[in-house]
């Protein structure tokens, strides 16, 4: 089941099935994260505006706009 990382446990390994924008400041900002298709990535906590995910070796706090982009 598809979802985006709104909706992903705290903890849990995905993997990034795909980026859902049309927007490509927003494509290019995530794959300079290391956000892109295949690639795992772990929701490590979440707050209102946003939530913090680990992916390679970096952990960043990215807001739900950008976290609703991230199709796991």
């Amino acid at each position: 089941m598809e979802m985006d990382l709104l909706r992903a446990n705290e903890g849990q390994e995905y993997i990034i099935r795909r980026i859902d924008t049309d927007d490509e400041e927003l494509n290019a900002f995530l794959f300079s994260l290391g956000c892109y298709s295949g690639e795992p990535i772990t929701v490590v906590s979440r707050k209102r505006s946003g939530c913090v995910i680990a992916v390679k070796d970096g952990r960043y706090s990215i807001d739900n706009q950008l976290a609703q982009a991230i199709v796991v």
